[in-house]
Formats: structure tokens, sequence, C-alpha cells
């Protein structure tokens, strides 16, 4: 039996699975790190940690397989999108990695987006316009760190400074790339206009290259240390989104992948590129005639966490006492509650938002309370909250490809029955859950396979992606669902006149960061 392994450079920690090349997971590591928010709307991680809990996860999963000589025939990356780390001369860091969830260039995307350069910017790059990208993280840079700014040599993401470090080849994919909000989807390269407003020369930027590219001769040191033969492959792969799609088999026309981890996503796969009119969608390269067309939500299992710490604190006392998941038992008591919170609707904007109101300044709110409304319907809004968002990215979604004709859902929250079915209702369609464990990771575990000639087609993620379990929609639950949404969708639009106000008023105030 001959293996691969599937690197996930994710935001909270690097998943690292061996497979072997009939898809099946023979071993697995998870290696987290610290989230830095030093300052308001600030969200960093140190690029060092990263490379470290990339390091242990691969020598972890190697050391408890003890493979013959010879049957590792690779290593390949999913990355998450928009990071940027500014090198020195020597690739040295000059700052920690910026992740996606830092707002900190929000008045630079406004400024975009008055001024019209935005939907210009989006109809080449395929990227909204929005602080994530490290288009506006440069720009906000320029102007606020300039001493820093004059200092970098290279812009760089978290995927291209480990594989620097690794082989000593500084290259960037045509994934990653088209993530920075400076590539341009239709000639395949940087976008001049866009590296103007960055006042970034192309040899600040890494080499472009297909996502199936591979690296070879690791640094003797580094593989030394990881347990790997230092001519074994590794495939540059691509980024985290376009990756979960094909590893959960969503890589024919209207199927829909819906993940929610951390924070969320819908997406489709597209033969060519397809931009929407409206800038609501993005639009990502996966592999050559694989396009993946979908939106990001910040505010996925993240808002889960937040239910559980500070609006149940004396549910995780009971659930500890009853030895069980906090989560399970929350989602328990939400389950209690009928479809629909009895009116009870929450917008779940705790960390601004992405698809599909691309608004930094958004913030939560609950509306409808009233004297009936219990702890267990905030539970319960909150959960259909983080759906109704994630489905109001389909509707968008939907109106550029069109109806999807079924969901593959993905993530943490498909552990839950409640969840499972909340999807299958709020969405109503039929809802599959693949049985593969970690999706993301399968996927560049595939592309790589691909890359390297163990398989002839993406298609054969099939086989690997195994048996489904399937939701339908009830229609006890989705008749008050399709009453709910349009009010969701209104409101939404009639508080975003007022998110900016607010939002300004947290940062004056120094009361926007996680404490």
């Amino acid at each position: 039996m001959n293996y691969i392994i599937g690197v996930d450079i994710g935001t909270t920690s690097v998943k690292t699975l061996l497979y072997n090349t009939n898809g099946q997971v023979e071993g697995y590591a998870n290696n987290g790190y610290p989230l830095y928010q030093d300052t308001p709307d600030m969200a960093e991680e140190d690029p060092e940690e990263i490379f470290s809990a990339m390091a242990s996860g691969i020598t972890s999963v190697l050391r408890k397989a003890d493979l013959k000589n010879g049957t590792l025939k690779g290593v390949s990356f999913s990355c998450a999108m928009h990071s940027l780390i500014l090198l020195d001369k020597n690739h040295k860091p000059l700052t920690r990695a910026i992740t996606w969830a830092d707002n900190r260039s929000v008045d630079y995307a406004d400024q975009l987006k008055a001024s019209g350069k935005a939907k210009e910017l989006y109809e080449r790059t395929g990227t909204p316009v929005h602080p994530m990208t490290p288009l506006t993280k440069i720009m906000w840079l320029k102007d606020n760190k300039k001493d820093l700014y004059d200092k970098t040599r290279w812009f760089v993401g978290i995927k291209e400074y480990i594989l620097y470090k690794l082989f000593g080849e500084l290259k960037e994919d045509y994934s990653i790339a088209n993530a920075t909000g400076m590539f341009n989807i239709f000639n395949m390269d940087w976008d001049e206009e866009a590296l103007k407003l960055t006042g970034v020369s192309r040899d600040q930027l890494p080499e472009l290259v297909d996502t199936t590219y591979q690296l070879k001769g690791m640094n003797k040191a580094y593989a030394k240390v990881m347990g790997i033969d230092e001519d074994v492959p590794f495939v540059i792969g691509a980024s985290d989104g376009p990756l979960a799609n094909l590893g959960v088999d969503a890589i024919k026309p209207g199927v829909v992948a819906v993940t929610i981890g951390t924070s969320g996503a819908v997406r489709v796969v597209t033969d060519k590129p397809k931009i929407d009119p409206k800038g609501r969608v993005f639009c990502y390269y996966l592999s050559p005639g694989k396009w993946v067309v979908g939106g990001p939500v910040n505010n996925g299992g993240i808002v889960f966490r937040w239910v559980k710490d500070q609006l149940c604190a004396p549910e995780k006392v009971t659930a500890e006492q009853m030895h069980m998941d906090p989560y399970d038992l929350l989602t328990k008591i939400a389950a209690q509650i009928p479809a629909g919170s009895d009116g009870l609707i929450f917008h779940p904007y705790l960390g601004g938002e992405r698809a599909p109101i691309w608004d930094a300044n958004a913030r939560g709110s609950f509306f409808g309370l009233t004297r009936i409304h219990t702890r267990a319907h905030m539970i319960r809004a909150a959960l259909e909250g983080i759906v109704y968002n994630l489905y109001t990215v389909s509707l968008a979604l939907e109106e550029v490809v069109g109806k999807p004709t079924s969901i593959q859902a993905t993530g943490g929250f498909a552990r839950s029955e409640l969840w499972r079915q909340m999807l299958a209702d709020i969405f109503e369609q039929n809802v599959n859950i693949p049985e593969s464990f970690e999706g993301t990771a399968l996927g560049a575990a595939t592309l790589g396979m691909y890359s390297l000639g163990i398989i002839d087609d993406l298609a054969k993620v099939k086989d690997f992606v195994g048996v489904t379990n399937a939701h339908k929609p009830n229609p006890d639950n989705y008749e008050a669902y399709r009453e709910l949404v349009p009010i969701y969708i209104r409101l939404s639009r009639q508080l975003q006149s007022e998110y900016k106000n607010i939002a300004d008023f947290q940062r004056k105030h120094d009361i926007a960061k996680d404490k």
C-alpha cells in the first residue's frame, strides 16, 4: 500500500491526515495555535507557531504509522485564504501572519467601494473588496506602518512562507493568489491596477504556479526532524474553500457544498470563471477547468462558542457534572424549542460579515424578544441565524450559477442531528453528509494524488468519500422558516445603515476586540 499526507493549514490549527491511496484515513493529528488580538480589529498569528504545528503534525502521523521506505508518495497542502506576512530581504518575517479575520483595513475597503474601484477590481479578480484581502491590508500598511512597509522585500501568505522554509523556493499557487484580491482570473497573472493601488511590484511577490506544482529536495534538517525522506515531493495544493468542495465530492454542476466550521461557506464548482453582477460571491481557482463560485461567512461555529461561553454558564456546569460535551447539551436544549424560535431572530454578525453583505462593520442582534422567550430560545435562534445567513448566500449564488441540485454538508456542525435537519429545512433541499473525515484535507490529498499521477481524474474522489447520510426537509418546520427568512433579510438591509455608527462607537471606546 502507498500513502499520501494531506495538510490543512486552518484558522485555528493545522490538521494533518495520512491517507492510503484508496482514500482511507491511516493517521490524524490536530495541532492548534493562538490568535493574537492585541488591539481592536486585529487578528494575527505567529508564523513560527504555525510552521511548528505543521511540522509536528507530519512528524506525529509518520511516527505512529511507521511506513515502509518508499511508500509515502507525497504531501499535499490546503491553506486558509487571505493571510499576509511581510518578509525582509533575508526572508525573515517583519510581521506576524495577518489573517482573513483582521479588519484594520476596513476604511480602505470602504474608500474603494465609494470610489467605484471596488466593482472594477472584483470584475477582474473575482474577489470582493473587503478588509480580509491582502490588497486592502497592504494599502493600510503602506499608510499606517510606513517604516515596516518600506523594509519589506516580499509580500507572502502563510503557505508560501512555510514552503520557502522547507524548500528555499518562493512560489504561490493560483488558488491562494486568486484570494489576495490582486490576481486577474482572466489572464491568470497579477493584476496591474491592484499592484498600483498597493505600490507593490511583481518582483516583491512569489512566482505564480498551478495548484498541481511539485516541490522537491527539502531542507535536510527539517526532513530529519519530521522523519520524512527529503526527496518526497510536496504538492503546493490550493486554498481551503475549493479543496473543501473537492473533498466532499461537490465538483459536479449544481452540487453545492455547505461548510460550517469556525466560519462557514456555500460553494459550487463551474468550468470557467463566473462573476456576480451584484458582487456578492467570490470566484476562486481550483484546477484546470474547475472554478469555485460561492460566499464565505465569518460567523459559523464561533457564534455557537460565544453562546456557550457568554449566555450559558449554568449549562456548562451542568454538562460538566453530567460528563457531557456542553455543545451536545445546548443542542438538546435548542431542540426542545419549535422551528423559528417562536419568532425570535438572531443576526450572527459577531465578527463583521463577508458574504452576502460584505460589511466588516456589521454587528449581531436579537430581534423579536418578548417575555415568553427563554435562554433556550436564544440558543436555537443563534443556531438558526447561522443557517439563515448561509441560506442568503445560497440565494445570491443561485442567481449566478442556477438552482442547486443537491447539498453536500460538512464541518463540525455536521455531527449535530439538529443542525443537519435545520439546514435541510431552511434550504428546503435534501442534505447529504459525507462520511469522509476532514473533507478539506481529503481534497488536498486527492489533488496531490492527481498531481503525482496516482489517479487520472479528480472525480475519483467519489470513491474516497464513502457513503452519505441524507436528511430531507420537514414540512412542519420549513413553513415557519419561509415566513421568517424574508424578515431576516429585510432587517439586515435596514440595519446596515447603522452598522458603521455602532462599530465606530465601539472602536472609539476600545470595546470591539475579543477579550
